[in-house]
C-alpha cells in the first residue's frame, strides 16, 4: 500500500508560536491606568516580560479602563501563562509600590488568534486607533500610552546621545 503524500508543510502545520490579540479589562472598568504613574508601570511591566523573552511584544495600548496587545508566544508558553505575568506582575508592583489595595483586573480576558499578515495589520491598525475613537487624541501618534509612540521617543532619546 502506497503511503499517501502530504500537501501540507509540517511548519504549517505545528507552529511553535501563535500569535494573539489580546484584550484585558480593570475591575468594574475602574480608570486605574489613567495616571501616567500606573501607566509607566505597566510599561515597565511589559517590558520586564519581553527582556526575559516571556512574549514577543509587537503592538500595544494602555487605555484607562484597557489593555490591548499584539504579542507572540513560544511553543512553551500558553497565552494564559503570558496574561499571568502581565496581570498579577502589574498587580503586585501597583499594591507593593503604590499601596494599592483595590482589586486591579476584571477576571480573565479575551483573546483572538491572529493567523496571517492581514489579520495582524488589522488588529495592529485596531490599536493604534483605539485611543483617537476614545476621543483621548486626535491622532494614535499623540497618545502616549502606545507602543508606537514610546518607541518614537526611545529612539529620539538614543539620537540624542549619540
Amino acid at each position: 500500500m502506497a503511503k499517501p503524500t502530504r500537501n501540507a508543510e509540517h511548519e504549517n502545520i505545528v507552529r511553535p508560536s501563535r500569535t494573539f490579540f489580546v484584550t484585558t479589562t480593570t475591575h468594574a472598568g475602574i480608570a486605574v491606568l489613567q495616571s501616567d504613574r500606573n501607566a509607566t508601570l505597566l510599561v515597565d511591566v511589559l517590558r520586564t516580560c519581553v527582556a526575559a523573552k516571556r512574549f514577543d511584544l509587537h503592538d500595544f495600548v494602555i487605555m484607562p479602563d484597557h489593555l490591548h496587545l499584539l504579542l507572540t508566544v513560544s511553543g512553551d508558553m500558553t497565552i494564559e501563562k503570558a496574561m499571568q505575568f502581565i496581570k498579577g506582575g502589574f498587580s503586585f508592583r501597583l499594591k507593593r509600590e503604590t499601596g494599592y489595595s483595590g482589586e486591579v483586573w476584571q477576571r480573565g480576558f479575551s483573546e483572538v488568534r491572529v493567523n496571517d499578515e492581514e489579520n495582524f495589520d488589522n488588529h495592529r491598525a485596531y490599536i493604534g486607533m483605539n485611543p483617537v475613537k476614545a476621543g483621548l487624541a486626535s491622532s494614535p501618534e499623540e497618545f502616549p500610552w502606545c507602543f508606537t509612540n514610546l518607541a518614537r521617543r526611545k529612539a529620539a532619546v538614543r539620537a540624542e546621545i549619540h
